[in-house]
């Protein structure tokens, strides 16, 4: 095979997986009411999304254009069900980082989408459940690609607090040393990149470690010190 006939290869494929990318987002846009269908959907467009490398092409951005708007719709970000939202959430973490350092909402939907991403948080402790998976994903984006410091920038000063006495209140002894690092790694970065260590901040560490003998996680205990 000739480097013409594989790079013509190659373009082929980057259409039709462009082509199946976009298909799934149209679907979307008029999701199907079963849950389970649903939620196939949703995983079907995150994993496709999953193998979008960063900074692409026009065609690919133009490809998951109609995810973009699907996912932040009330249909599916607001949806009753918690898994179902964690997919949303998930999904809109790839596209974030995507096309990182480039936000893919206004900043206020931006708030908004950080609101979810800190709720599903709450899903941690739950190791059985079908979000578990999907939250550890977000977890690992969002350390990656360094998405906390959009909430900075977008002064989302009471959220990230929210966010620090949930990562105190969810970390289990049972959850691999990668989670522990990775929301260690996240509060280092917000407590680095901020101005001003807001008194609700240091307020959520300090009760922690000033708990230290009554009853509190000790893995809790470890990472607020």
């Amino acid at each position: 095979m000739t480097s013409f006939d594989r790079k013509l290869e190659k373009q082929l494929k980057d259409r039709e997986f462009e082509k199946q990318i976009k298909e799934a987002g149209n679907r979307l846009l008029n999701p199907p009411s079963s849950i389970d269908d649903l939620l196939t959907l949703v995983d079907k467009v995150e994993n496709l999304l999953a193998y979008v490398e960063q900074e692409p092409s026009k065609s690919m951005r133009d490809a998951f254009l109609p995810s973009v708007k699907a996912l932040i719709t009330n249909k599916l970000l607001r949806h009753a069900e918690m898994d179902v939202k964690v997919s949303v959430v998930s999904c809109i973490i790839e596209i974030t980082r995507i096309i990182t350092p480039d936000a893919p909402y206004k900043d206020e939907q931006m708030k908004e989408i950080f609101q979810f991403i800190v709720a599903a948080f709450e899903n941690m402790p739950h190791v059985s459940t079908c979000s578990y998976k999907k939250v550890v994903s977000i977890l690992d984006t969002i350390t990656k690609v360094k998405l906390c410091l959009v909430m900075l920038d977008l002064e989302c000063d009471a959220l990230v607090v929210e966010m620090f006495q949930s990562f105190l209140k969810i970390i289990r002894s049972n959850h691999p040393p990668a989670i522990l690092s990775a929301i260690e790694t996240i509060m280092n970065l917000v407590i680095d990149e901020s101005e001003d260590i807001s008194f609700g901040l240091l307020s959520s560490l300090f009760s922690i470690i000033r708990k230290a003998t009554q009853n509190v996680s000790p893995i809790s205990w470890t990472l607020g010190e």
